[in-house]
């Protein structure tokens, strides 16, 4: 709790151990487990990174479940959802093999799961399923339930030409609105997948900038246009880290577009995009946008929700505490919804 305000980081990370790998993945493919500077056999895991950011990413250690709890107390955080980081760059390699992956998300929930019963009551767990064979995602869903974790972790992008309307994620789909799990949208820069920006910039000035909020629309487009929001009217969605600026353009262009164009999604849009994603969808907000109050009149109070990023190198280092100062331009319900309530809904806290 910090000035009164209780907290829920909706977006916070793990930085993975190396040997997590060697520790946790199926022997049989132990010869695929990722080096120290991230290549697997050689090969990098992640596209177009420059030697000084990687320096900047070197320094990024020594977090165990302990320093995390600590860092989450004394930063004011009551409860912290816990996302990858490494883990995101493996699955986004888009010429890896299913089996590889689904072992992959085998060892890496598996880990999180011993992280994070150091403090289950602050550190929850959301898990990884693997997009490259949609034949694992009910199995893997099931199996994390019994960990006691009611969210899971997608790319926004396409995954082996899939978006993520494709007819073999139906059951998933299906399975995830039927349990009522909270769906976490999260892309990384600098990814082996088809990504915004990559194919024509190479600074990680550039790709970060438009893999994170590029990514997350045309997601949110893929999921109304093709009927995921239609089908599954209580399936939960959230848009993590890239900012809530582009979402209430992106609403006006889609109803606009829809009010023009209706009569050619009129089959899986039954009614306005706006519509859809107040019912049923949640996107994080970054303390320093300047729009808030605006964001609030345009799209209300009840789908906003707060991540600190923690413990990335690019995170504003006073993200929490410009976050409960933000009842200096909202109202304290709304600070209160942001921090706490929101989540609350949207990840099942009880």
């Amino acid at each position: 709790m910090l000035n009164g305000y209780q907290i829920i980081d909706a977006d916070s990370h793990t930085i993975e151990p190396i040997s997590l790998w060697q520790q946790y993945l199926n022997p049989r493919f132990q010869h695929f487990a990722p080096s120290p500077d991230l290549t697997i056999k050689g090969e990098e895991i992640y596209y177009k990174i420059s030697d000084r950011v990687k320096s900047k990413m070197s320094l990024v250690n020594n977090f165990d479940a302990e320093s995390q709890v600590k860092a989450i107390k004394d930063m004011g955080i009551d409860r912290s959802i816990i996302y990858p980081s490494f883990g995101l760059w493996l699955l986004s390699i888009d010429t890896m093999t299913p089996q590889l992956a689904q072992e992959f998300v085998l060892a890496y929930n598996n880990w999180l799961r011993d992280f994070c019963s150091y403090n289950p009551q602050i550190l929850i767990g959301v898990g990884l399923v693997n997009l490259h064979n949609p034949d694992d995602l009910v199995p893997e869903l099931n199996r994390i339930l019994k960990f006691g974790w009611k969210a899971v972790c997608l790319l926004p992008n396409p995954v082996k030409g899939r978006l993520l309307n494709h007819v073999a994620y139906e059951p998933f789909w299906a399975e995830c609105e039927r349990q009522n799990i909270a769906v976490g949208l999260h892309t990384v820069a600098h990814s082996r997948l088809p990504t915004t920006g990559a194919d024509r910039f190479d600074t990680h000035f550039s790709m970060h900038a438009c893999a994170h909020p590029m990514e997350q629309m045309m997601a949110l487009l893929a999921l109304i246009e093709g009927g995921v929001l239609e089908r599954y009217p209580k399936l939960k969605v959230g848009f993590l880290e890239s900012g809530c600026g582009w979402l209430p353009y992106w609403l006006w262009r889609l109803d606009k577009e829809y009010e023009e164009l209706y009569w050619e999604v009129k089959d899986n849009v039954k009614m306005k995009p706006s519509e859809y994603f107040r019912r049923q969808c949640f996107i994080e907000i970054e303390p320093s946008e300047p729009y808030l109050s605006e964001i609030i009149a345009s799209i209300g109070e009840n789908n906003l929700i707060f991540g600190s990023d923690y413990p990335h190198l690019d995170r504003d280092p006073d993200v929490v505490k410009k976050a409960v100062a933000l009842d200096r331009q909202l109202s304290t319900e709304s600070v209160r919804k942001i921090l706490w309530d929101n989540s609350v809904r949207f990840y099942g806290i009880e």
